[in-house]
């Protein structure tokens, strides 16, 4: 199996920072790309951002230049670094992954358990 696990979520003031962290583990054979989604009460899951193993970036336009996500592929790891924050940006936050487990050759999408994100004053 591969598990994600999500870490570095909290409660920030408006204008402040917050990095999460999602460690992918198990029997991973390769890990194309990791990505992070969130969830605010009553709406939908939305796209955040997501990075390739070549570190190819994407990211929605609500975070763009306030959002940086990078990934340490020796540690399986993906990170957000989160600048600015707004109380618009609250929500749990998701980790994905779209990774190929070491037991098939097909490649499918992974999620973590999500972190809570707090912006208020």
């Amino acid at each position: 199996q591969v598990q994600l696990v999500e870490s570095g979520g909290g409660s920030v003031q408006p204008g402040g920072s917050l990095r999460l962290s999602c460690a992918a583990s198990g029997s991973i054979s390769r890990i194309d790309a990791m990505d992070w989604y969130r969830q605010a009460p009553g709406k939908e899951r939305e796209f955040v951002a997501a990075i390739t193993n070549r570190d190819s970036t994407t990211y929605a336009d609500s975070v763009k230049g306030r959002f940086t996500i990078s990934i340490d592929n020796a540690k399986n790891t993906v990170y957000l670094q989160m600048n600015r924050l707004k109380p618009e940006d609250t929500a749990v936050y998701y980790c994905g992954a779209v990774a190929t487990p070491e037991w098939s050759s097909l490649t499918y999408q992974y999620w973590g358990q999500g972190t809570q994100v707090t912006v208020s004053s």
